[in-house]
């Protein structure tokens, strides 16, 4: 999987302390340059969520659900085999940075209105190259409604900019419009629009994240001194 190996430096210095799951997003999708200059043969590519014209039109509860599914199989096959340890935390790039802050507000719109958590209480979001706005992750729309600036995401968040990345200021807007001031970290660093894979990169993004785990009462294992 390409995210998988995107993040190859970073799961190295996190997997002493979280179980790292990298689930597949549901829906095939073409591969922009970017990737294929990189990825070339490590297709079928994937998406999360439709935003071409050519992308087909899913009613929100299915999209929804594959999403669901998406993510919670990944779970359960790293149960299966053996893994342990609470799921605590959300990590994505790009789009997957979209659904992981979505997740998170969904969990705390969830948790506000003392609704059933379904087993997943994240913590917090690693949100990498994220971009606004966050979306509804309900299946039924028509009855629990959709997100707008209105719901601010107050559970803490980790934001990743590259200051090359062409999409920056839509970066900002999901850390200053859809995040609450003061839940907030923010790295950034002298990147475009990709995970960060040099060492003092890397480790500008993981002392904020072991840090925050800490406050959480999250991590398993003890730091570096």
């Amino acid at each position: 999987m390409i995210f998988t190996a995107q993040c190859r430096v970073l799961a190295v210095h996190l997997k002493p302390y979280f179980r790292m799951v990298f689930p597949e997003a549901p829906f095939v999708s073409g591969a922009g340059p970017d990737v294929l200059s990189v990825y070339k043969d490590c297709g079928p590519f994937k998406r999360w969520l439709g935003w071409l014209p050519e992308h087909p039109t899913i009613p929100v509860a299915e999209e929804v659900a594959a999403i669901e599914e998406s993510i919670e199989k990944a779970m359960r096959e790293d149960d299966a085999k053996g893994a342990t340890g609470k799921w605590v935390g959300l990590l994505g790039f790009s789009q997957g940075a979209k659904i992981a802050g979505s997740l998170l507000l969904r969990k705390q719109i969830r948790e506000e209105g003392g609704r059933d958590l379904e087993g997943q209480e994240w913590k917090f979001a690693v949100l990498m190259a994220g971009r606004a706005p966050l979306v509804s992750l309900e299946r039924d729309q028509d009855r629990w409604g959709v997100v707008d600036e209105n719901d601010v995401l107050t559970l803490p968040t980790i934001h990743v900019h590259g200051l090359k990345d062409p999409g920056l200021e839509l970066h900002r807007d999901l850390l200053n419009i859809w995040c609450e001031k003061g839940t907030t970290t923010l790295v950034e660093w002298d990147g475009n629009h990709r995970i960060p894979i040099k060492a003092q990169d890397v480790q500008a993004v993981v002392k904020p994240l072991l840090n925050l785990a800490m406050e959480l009462d999250i991590l398993t294992g003890d730091l570096p001194v």
